[in-house]
């Protein structure tokens, strides 16, 4: 087992154990405990009681976060001359069809997001076993397969993100960065919980949201009380 740095033996001994924080005091924390160079990323885990293997207890879902996700995010819009000038005005990175199809055939994803229209997903659907794996395939669940682009390229810039809950019952996402305020920090965290508490299944029994943690890049998770989202 590897020995932990010092930055990491103090945000341990500023973390108290057994503690579940007010999701306020949660985002302070994270702050408090996080000594990289850069701009890490706020990063939320939540736990919870569905069975995903079952695909009526499958979560899926998209949110806007209040105050983005602090990324300049790329964006390839796959689409018909017709939409190309929308698109770019929308603020599309990459903008195109048959060449970019062919660069990535050629093995460039160089992109955070790809949205695409309808009609072209015949094209594309040859691009899975690349994109697939990097988690860029266009699907019409998250918005990024639509006949209005330009729409969706807006909504991903302002910080429009998709999620889907793991094999292991955990949604991971990042939802910020740690230069933000704590209350912007905290309204994000917020935003994208009652999110998924929309998206609860009607089939899971239970306990739904069984564990919440904030942490950023390198550091130790911050256990979040579910109770005190709405504080």
């Amino acid at each position: 087992m590897s020995k932990l740095t010092k930055n990491q033996k103090l945000a341990l001994e500023k973390i108290e154990a057994g503690k579940s924080y007010t999701l306020a005091e949660a985002a302070e924390k994270v702050k408090e405990i996080t000594f990289t160079k850069f701009d890490s990323s706020l990063d939320i885990d939540v736990r919870l009681g569905v069975d995903p293997r079952k695909a009526n207890q499958m979560v899926r879902g998209v949110v806007t976060l209040p105050h983005g996700t602090g990324k300049q995010v790329k964006v390839l819009v796959l689409c018909n001359p017709d939409a190309e000038a929308a698109a770019i005005a929308a603020g599309a990175d990459y903008v195109g069809l048959d060449e970019y199809i062919d660069k990535i055939k050629g093995g460039w994803t160089d992109v955070d997001v790809i949205i695409t229209q309808p009609a072209i997903m015949g094209k594309i659907g040859a691009l899975g076993r690349v994109l697939g794996p990097r988690g860029l395939m266009p699907n019409p669940k998250s918005g990024t397969v639509t006949n209005d682009v330009a729409k969706a390229v807006e909504e991903v810039k302002k910080g429009k993100i998709d999620f889907k809950v793991d094999k292991n019952g955990i949604v991971h996402s990042s939802i910020g960065k740690v230069s933000f305020t704590s209350e912007q920090m905290k309204e994000n965290a917020r935003e994208f919980i009652n999110t998924l508490i929309k998206l609860k299944p009607a089939t899971a029994k239970g306990t739904y949201i069984k564990s919440i943690y904030l942490s950023s890049t390198m550091s130790p998770g911050v256990k979040v009380d579910a109770k005190t989202i709405d504080d």
